[in-house]
């Protein structure tokens, strides 16, 4: 008999067919299954998975005409380790080759898999944005334009169909014994600040998001976080939302009262807060189709269009120091009040910021402005969230040398902030 192809072997008076190994196809399906996974997002252990049970299935079948195959036995070794590394179970949901079966309206990649499928034509994959508040706040917009921005008070960061973000400068309760102004840059008591013609603020930052009810993935939920209390539930006191097995929305605690991760599969979103010192950074990733989503009169995003000239501090280029709870003209003399000079800010910022881009610049501006170390690691993990969450490495960094593009005002930036430090310098 010919190797390779079917035989029969009578077996208690029956005939069993027995066909060739499908190691190939097994190893084939498990590579289109995972080829498209990215190591980066929180789900990622949950597909791997679902892809290697597949793939022990597929071999499972196999384990008789593959018997004496080193390829198929190397591969069943294989899939054992790498259950064990990303502590998969072997009882759970498997990947399937067919897209109409894995189809779940509550995981937006996959739904854009069967737009693509049902429509017959190749299609290029969702495209994300991204979008981050850290510091003394600066904003990195879903186009990549960097900020530097006052708004106190109430601002939406994100206001569309599907999510609203909303930041908060909380104002002191009258009477407080408190006296540090917004962001610790005095050390005046309220009673001088307010003589002094400055307005008192806390050094609190609040934080609300609200994730829209959508289909049966979720009821509407809210969460709030401020200085000093970052839960690691929604404001109802669950951590998730929808079917609890299919984890459509949930929450991640990482670093208890530290480090939130918030992850909603059901609109493909990953949402970052942290707290370091006395402040909290937000960081998103979202689809674009959806971030676009919005009505006419939710145009007021900061994370969209960026904050209204009003409120820019870096306006037509210059960073002006704020002192005495107050704006100074730019030009004015003032006496420094933070403690650091430009070359300990620039030394304490290259510590954790090895590469000169626009965050390196902003550490050593809040360091100026304020004397806090704290806002050195905010700058740090700032970018971190970048290297997690936006989708093109190319614009991780942005220069502020760099010309046109997505950096827009970056040059002027880098040069308000060195004759800002000049200045700073000269009346040492």
């Amino acid at each position: 008999m010919q190797r390779g192809r079917s035989r029969c072997r009578p077996i208690g008076g029956d005939c069993q067919l027995h066909t060739s190994c499908g190691i190939q196809k097994c190893t084939t399906d498990f590579v289109s299954f995972t080829s498209h996974l990215n190591a980066a997002l929180e789900d990622f252990d949950l597909e791997f998975c679902k892809a290697l049970r597949a793939y022990s299935v597929c071999t499972y079948r196999n384990s008789k005409v593959c018997r004496g195959n080193l390829v198929y036995h190397s591969a069943v070794l294989g899939i054992g380790d790498l259950m064990t590394q990303r502590n998969c179970t072997k009882d759970g949901p498997t990947s399937s080759t067919d897209p109409e079966m894995t189809h779940d309206p509550c995981n937006y990649s996959g739904r854009t898999e069967v737009r693509e499928h049902r429509g017959g034509e190749e299609t290029p994959p969702p495209t994300y944005l991204f979008c981050g508040l850290f510091g003394d706040p600066h904003l990195r917009t879903f186009k990549d334009h960097f900020q530097t921005c006052k708004v106190e008070g109430a601002w939406p960061l994100i206001d569309n169909n599907y999510l609203s973000v909303q930041v908060t400068n909380v104002p002191v309760v009258p009477g407080s014994s408190a006296t540090a102004t917004k962001k610790g840059m005095s050390t005046y008591s309220e009673e001088e600040i307010v003589a002094m013609g400055g307005e008192r603020w806390d050094d609190h930052r609040q934080i609300t998001i609200i994730f829209k009810s959508y289909q049966d993935c979720t009821d509407q939920k809210v969460y709030q976080a401020m200085t000093d209390d970052l839960p690691a539930a929604f404001v109802d006191g669950t951590t998730s939302g929808g079917d609890g097995n299919t984890r459509s929305l949930h929450i991640v605690e990482k670093v208890s009262g530290k480090y939130i991760e918030m992850h909603a599969k059901y609109i493909g979103t990953t949402v970052y807060i942290r707290q370091l010192g006395h402040y909290l950074t937000l960081a998103i990733r979202m689809p674009q189709e959806l971030v676009m989503a919005y009505e006419e009169s939710q145009d007021l995003q900061l994370c969209v269009n960026g904050c209204p000239s009003s409120e820019r501090i870096d306006q037509s280029g210059h960073l002006p120091l704020p002192v005495m709870g107050k704006l100074l003209p730019w030009g004015a003399a003032a006496h420094p009040l933070s403690g650091y000079t430009l070359e300990t800010a620039t030394t304490k910022c290259h510590e954790k910021i090895l590469v000169k881009d626009i965050y390196f610049y902003s550490c050593v501006f809040d360091l100026l402005t304020t004397g806090d170390a704290n806002f050195t690691a905010a700058a740090h993990s700032a970018l971190q969230d970048v290297k997690a969450l936006h989708p093109s490495k190319e614009h991780w960094h942005i220069f502020p040398r760099s010309g046109g593009g997505s950096v827009g005002r970056g040059s002027k930036f880098f040069v308000s902030l060195v004759l800002l430090c000049l200045i700073f310098v000269a009346y040492l």
